[in-house]
Parts: structure tokens; sequence; C-alpha cells
């Protein structure tokens, strides 16, 4: 029975095309989703940074453009105010996100996702 893993993945990001491919050398059989057509809702996101660990600062992606126009760079800015942002705009959630039955983490540096496999 092949292993089971899901990555949050945007095909764009070397970063997380390179985590992809070591989950998959490592035996499993990815569910990929991209988070940026799929989008996300405010339970999943809750859900999947609690699971891994970190809070909504800590996975806003702070090179995203919207994250300076939105002025979400400002460390005032409240978590409520982070996921629903992250909901309207899925591009400022950092990648990749990676679930196993070990566990969920965001895979930066990309080695981090070894932990899990």
């Amino acid at each position: 029975m092949a292993k089971k893993a899901t990555i949050y993945h945007n095909p764009k990001c070397s970063t997380s095309r390179q985590v992809l491919e070591m989950i998959e050398a490592a035996g499993y059989k990815p569910e990929v989703i991209d988070y940026l057509k799929a989008g996300w809702t405010k339970k999943q996101l809750k859900e999947l940074f609690a699971a891994a660990g970190v809070t909504p600062r800590q996975a806003l992606r702070t090179k995203a453009t919207e994250a300076e126009e939105l002025g979400l760079l400002d460390a005032k800015v409240s978590d409520a105010k982070l996921l629903e942002a992250m909901v309207a705009h899925p591009v400022l959630v950092e990648r990749p996100f990676v679930v196993t039955d070990k566990g969920a983490l965001l895979a930066r540096p990309k080695e981090r996702v070894r932990e899990l496999l």
C-alpha cells in the first residue's frame, strides 16, 4: 500500500517542485493540491497551521506583492485579518505545506520534509 502524503503545492515554485520530487522519491503517492486554484477556507488554514505548529504570521508569504500592498507586513495586523487575506488571496500562504501520518509542516527549507517521510 502506498504511503500517503498531501502537498499544498505551487507548480511555479522551485522549492515546492523539489519537495514534491523528494516525497515521490521516498515512495509516497502524494495528493497534490494546487492551492492557488483550489483556494483555502479559514477552517482549513486554521487546522493546517495548528497541525504544523505555525501562526498565520509565520505562514505569511512576505515576498508576495499582495502582502505589502494589503499592509500585512505590519506586525500589528491580527491573525484574523491575516487569515481573511489568505482566503481572499491564496498566494499569501507560504509553500509548500506537507501532511503525512507523521504530522504537518511548512517545508522550508525543503530538507525539513524529511522529518515527515
